[in-house]
């Protein structure tokens, strides 16, 4: 991909930053478009860079001019997780589904040449086998549902003017900008750092695909870079065969990457969502294979961690950050109508 310039929705959130970053690396314009819930911590060290532009708005009712001159658009925007669709699933499918579509639509209508829906491999739910891109779907949350539905509709929009792909991420993990401690790899880490002990939602035997979120920005690159015909319209899973792991013997993979002693603390319910993917399609069409590990990625988290580079902080768990700002919403209206009130 030539030098161009780009619009990242989510664009300060735990993959949104990174690719923020990495778009400036390789000389690219970036808008970046986000409700910056989580502050702008994440873009601090790129905040002066002349080539970015930050933008606090919501992709439900941001101005369209926003994208007169955009090349290519990476749409992270999103409720990001499972518990956080939950909170209010109204809200998720008003965000995750009619503004990425209104996204997508706007982007067709300003003359937006490539546009990524980043989707997720929750969609499988709950399957048994090895799940490719023609697999039935079976989504269990309203984060899934939306983004499931949000695929169909933006993927319709393709055609030879405007490319569109639609990734499925597996599992993200690894160090962030925007760190995030609620990702199953991610929190293994932070609390064999804290305690030596190593959490396991029950019963540990379901699966689930993972990989890196510095993977994730390298096939988002590629299928930026790509041929069109191979790319448009399409579906790809973005993971690792290899790395379709059930949690038990994951959680003992993260601990032994530490050489350190550990323990195993259950807790939970029996978790209802169990899927392994194959991602031999990203490999054929785009070459891409993931090169980083969840023991590289502890080993990261930890040493960042010991140097004091990651802290824990309520901002590093999505669904508290969000409850938090809910409640302290709520009582800035209750303080208000009291006010008005007296």
């Amino acid at each position: 991909m030539s030098t161009v310039k780009c619009l990242v929705t989510g664009g300060a959130g735990y993959i949104g930053s990174v690719l923020t970053h990495h778009l400036l690396h390789l000389g690219h314009e970036v808008k970046c478009l986000d409700r910056f819930f989580f502050g702008r911590e994440s873009l601090k060290d790129v905040s002066d860079d002349p080539r970015l532009e930050l933008i606090q708005d919501d992709i439900r009712w941001f101005d369209p001019n926003v994208l007169r001159g955009v090349e290519a658009v990476f749409d992270l925007a999103a409720l990001s997780n499972d518990p956080s669709g939950e909170l209010d699933p109204a809200k998720t499918y008003d965000i995750n589904y009619l503004g990425r579509v209104r996204v997508a639509k706007l982007a067709k209508e300003y003359g937006v040449g490539r546009y990524i829906f980043v989707s997720t491999c929750s969609v499988y739910g709950f399957r048994e086998g090895v799940l490719d891109e023609s697999s039935p779907t079976n989504p269990l949350t309203a984060y899934a549902k939306s983004s499931l539905i949000a695929e169909r509709d933006i993927l319709a929009l393709a055609d030879s003017g405007f490319v569109v792909t639609a990734p499925r991420f597996a599992t993200n993990y690894g160090l962030s900008y925007r760190m995030r401690f609620d990702l199953a790899i991610n929190g293994m880490a932070l609390n064999l750092f804290n305690t030596h002990k190593i959490p396991v939602m029950r019963d540990g035997t379901q699966w689930r695909p993972f990989v890196h979120v510095r993977d994730c920005i390298d096939a988002l690159r590629i299928i930026a870079e790509g041929d069109s015909g191979e790319v448009n319209g399409q579906i790809i899973n973005v993971g690792s065969n290899e790395q379709n792991y059930q949690i038990y013997e994951l959680a003992k993979l993260v601990g032994d990457a530490l050489s350190e002693p550990y323990e195993i603390e259950w807790y939970g319910d029996p978790d209802k969502r169990s899927y392994r993917v194959n991602f031999d399609k990203a490999e054929e069409i785009l070459g891409f294979r993931a090169k980083l590990t969840p023991a590289d990625a502890a080993k990261e988290i930890v040493g960042a961690l010991k140097k004091g580079e990651q802290v824990d902080s309520p901002k590093t768990i999505t669904v508290k950050w969000y409850k938090y700002l809910q409640e302290t919403h709520k009582m800035i209206k209750e303080v208000a109508l009291k006010d008005t009130i007296l």
